[in-house]
C-alpha cells in the first residue's frame, strides 16, 4: 500500500475570501464601522495625550478650581484646578494599559490550557476545568481587594487581579472550540498519518479557533476597562497622581450638586469605549464566521 498523501486541513471561511471582498463586507456592517470608529477614537485620544493637552493633568490650581467650560478649559476644571480634557486623555492611557496587559495575561495562559486540556483529555482536563471554576469563584473586585490588602492598591495589583479572572474565560472559550476541531475529519486523518497532539494542535487546531479568540479578546478587553474603572473608583486601581475615569468619578461624586458634569465627562469616556469594543467584538463575530450573518 502507497503512503498516503500529505493532508491539508480546510480553512475557515475567512481564508478563502477575497481581501477586496472581506472589506466590502466590513464596511456594509454597521456595528463593525461604528465600533472600529469608537475604538479608534480611543487609542487616538490616548496616543494624542504623550504629544499634546490643553493644560496639566498633574499640577493643582486651586484658584481655578470647578472653572466651567471655556476657551482656556474646553470642559471645565475640576476640584483641584486641573484641566478635564487633560484628565480624560492621559486617562485614556490607563484604561488601554490595564486592558491590553490584563487580557494578554488571560490569552497567553488561558489558550495554552484551553488546547492542553483539548489535546490531552482524561485526568489533564479535569484538573485544568477544575482550577478553572476554583478561579471563577474569585472575581476581579474580589481578587483586587484581596490582592490590595497583601501589597497594597495601584495599577500593577489591579491588571494582576483583572488577568487571573480572564485566564479561566480563554481556557474555557478555547477548550470548547478546540474540542469541536479535535472531532473533525481532518484532524482524525492528521492523527492517522502520525502526527502528534503538539503538531495537530499548532497545524490544525489554533488557526482554526483563532477567530473565535480574537472576538472574545475584544469583548475582554472592554470589560477589562470597565473593572479598572470600577477598581479605581473604589481606590484600588491607578494612584494619584495619575489620572484614571474610575477616580475622576469618584471625586465628582462629592460634587453633583456643585459641579455635575464632572461626572459625566468621564462616564461617557467609560461607556463610548466599552460600547465600541462591544460593537468591534460583535462585528468580528459576524465577518469571521459568514454562517451568522446569513442567520441575521
Amino acid at each position: 500500500m502507497s503512503a498516503p498523501e500529505p493532508f491539508s486541513y480546510p480553512t475557515r471561511a475567512l481564508s478563502r475570501q477575497q481581501p477586496q471582498n472581506l472589506l466590502q463586507r466590513a464596511l456594509g456592517h454597521r456595528s463593525f464601522v461604528l465600533g472600529a470608529v469608537l475604538t479608534i477614537l480611543l487609542i487616538a485620544t490616548a496616543l494624542l495625550s504623550f504629544v499634546w493637552t490643553p493644560g496639566s493633568a498633574y499640577e493643582m490650581d486651586m484658584d481655578a478650581a470647578l472653572q466651567p467650560a471655556s476657551s482656556q478649559h474646553w470642559l471645565g476644571t475640576d476640584a483641584y484646578g486641573r484641566d478635564v480634557v487633560s484628565l480624560i486623555l492621559i486617562g485614556a492611557r490607563a484604561s488601554i494599559a490595564v486592558g491590553l496587559i490584563a487580557v494578554g495575561i488571560g490569552l497567553c495562559l488561558g489558550v495554552a490550557l484551553g488546547l492542553i486540556a483539548a489535546a490531552r483529555r482524561g485526568w489533564v482536563e479535569e484538573i485544568i476545568m477544575r482550577l478553572a471554576d476554583f478561579t471563577f469563584a474569585f472575581p476581579a473586585l474580589l481578587s483586587a481587594i484581596m490582592l490590595t490588602a497583601v501589597f497594597g492598591p495601584g495599577m500593577v495589583n489591579a491588571i494582576i487581579a483583572i488577568g487571573i479572572f480572564n485566564i479561566p474565560t480563554f481556557a474555557r472559550i478555547t477548550r470548547a472550540s478546540a474540542n469541536a476541531i479535535w472531532a473533525r475529519d481532518y484532524v482524525m486523518a492528521a492523527r492517522a498519518c502520525g502526527q502528534s497532539h503538539t503538531t495537530i494542535t499548532l497545524h490544525h487546531v489554533l488557526p482554526n479557533i483563532a477567530s473565535v479568540l480574537v472576538v472574545q479578546a475584544t469583548i475582554q478587553f472592554a470589560l477589562a476597562i470597565l473593572a479598572e474603572a470600577a477598581l479605581s473608583y473604589l481606590g484600588l486601581g491607578t494612584q494619584p497622581p495619575q489620572p484614571s475615569w474610575g477616580r475622576m468619578l469618584s471625586e465628582a461624586q462629592t460634587l453633583m450638586f456643585q459641579a455635575p458634569l464632572l461626572a459625566v465627562w468621564p462616564g461617557v469616556a467609560i461607556a463610548l469605549s466599552v460600547l465600541g469594543l462591544n460593537l468591534l467584538g460583535d462585528g468580528l463575530r459576524d465577518l469571521l464566521d459568514p454562517r451568522l450573518s446569513r442567520e441575521r
